[in-house]
């Protein structure tokens, strides 16, 4: 075998083994516990989840209320934990650093770091669930940012929660979007400053469905990420085609932040989805169908690593919104993945455990044997 063959084969091998410049989305569930009365919460125990997300290979888990037996669920699991400080203990912890202690003693000290907690939502959409909290939403989380730091913690990454609907008025042309005033800058920019200064990435609750449902204007299509002729929105200012509303809105949160001097803080969304049905029969689009539909194409779209026309890397984190749906009846939506007895209620799979990375490893294998042959020539 000649030189320049040799190493022609060489160069294709490293070009394989070499991994993307760009990475894919970590794509993970949320989760909360069921309420003890409720009859299903005999059934869905804690290791029970916790091992129901191991086996469909979801890499990330947001826990809605931190229950601890939860929490200890995930020890010794690699799936990462992202955790809530439910709304009415922000003020609390923003008044009395004692407190704030005492809850990173009680859902973080005794789990972590076999509990791969990554990141706390001090809050989450407290905006809008109650204007008197709001204020005390910085202090609560200066307070278990600086508690975590006493007890020698510094990976756990501490943020807050917004809701895309609440914070950003207009979300078109992306490139015009700033956040809802005052709270932008009462409350909002303090916060972006506190998450630069911290290395922490800003959390959005964000649904392309409740988007499509408070606008006539847009199809069907572009919410579901479909390709067809009139499924894309054109930003004249910027000159960007945006061919699905879920990356419409992340640009239009990332324009928000950059009128702020923010604009490369991560971007997480901490929860998206599609119902599976609706509070009631006017709610025609909250189907099986289309809820499956928005998924599979999410899914398969952050999987890509193309990330959005603002942010080429795309957003940090996704959360899907949720693992399990609650007891089924009248006027409450359902977005569940599985059905409250933790059967799938999907065709596809969440996961696509690793087959493309298991693709590349047989792909390196079989140029190792190509090559390994042609030095034996």
């Amino acid at each position: 075998m000649n030189s320049v063959a040799f190493y022609l084969l060489l160069l294709l091998l490293i070009s394989v083994a070499t991994p993307p410049s760009t990475t894919a989305t970590t794509i993970g569930v949320t989760y909360s516990t069921p309420p003890s009365i409720s009859p299903s919460s005999a059934t869905l125990s804690p290791d029970r989840i916790a091992a129901q997300v191991v086996s469909m290979k979801i890499p990330a888990v947001r826990l809605l209320d931190s229950n601890p037996s939860m929490i200890r669920a995930f020890a010794y699991t690699n799936v990462s934990v992202f955790l809530s400080v439910p709304n009415p203990l922000v003020p609390l912890l923003a008044s009395n650093r004692s407190l704030a202690m005492r809850w990173c003693y009680r859902h973080v000290l005794p789990f972590y770091p076999r509990t791969k907690i990554t990141i706390i939502s001090v809050g989450n959409d407290v905006v809008s669930y109650s204007p008197d909290v709001s204020p005390f939403l910085l202090r609560a989380m200066q307070n278990v940012h600086l508690s975590l730091a006493d007890l020698r913690i510094y990976k756990i990454s501490v943020s807050t929660t917004f809701s895309f609907f609440n914070v950003v008025p207009t979300a078109f042309p992306p490139s015009s979007a700033q956040f809802q005033e005052p709270t932008g800058e009462v409350i909002i920019r303090p916060i972006l400053q506190f998450l630069e200064r911290t290395n922490s990435s800003f959390l959005i609750n964000l649904f392309p469905y409740n988007m499509y449902r408070s606008s006539f204007s847009i199809p069907i299509g572009f919410a579901l990420f479909e390709e067809g002729p009139f499924n894309f929105r054109d930003d004249l200012t910027t000159g960007v085609r945006y061919r699905n509303l879920f990356d419409m809105m992340v640009d239009a949160v990332i324009s928000s932040m950059a009128v702020m001097g923010h604009e490369n803080l991560p971007v997480i969304v901490a929860e998206t989805g599609w119902p599976s049905s609706g509070i009631d029969a006017g709610e025609v689009d909250a189907t099986l169908l289309y809820s499956e539909m928005f998924l599979k194409a999410l899914l398969a779209h952050l999987r890509s690593g193309g990330g959005t026309p603002l942010r080429k890397e795309g957003v940090a984190e996704v959360y899907v919104f949720e693992l399990v749906e609650k007891e089924a009846k009248q006027g409450v939506r359902n977005w569940g993945l599985l059905h409250h007895n933790m059967t799938s209620k999907y065709s596809f799979e969440f996961s696509d455990g690793g087959k493309g990375r298991r693709f590349v490893e047989v792909l390196v294998g079989f140029f190792v044997e190509v090559v390994m042959l042609c030095l034996l020539m």
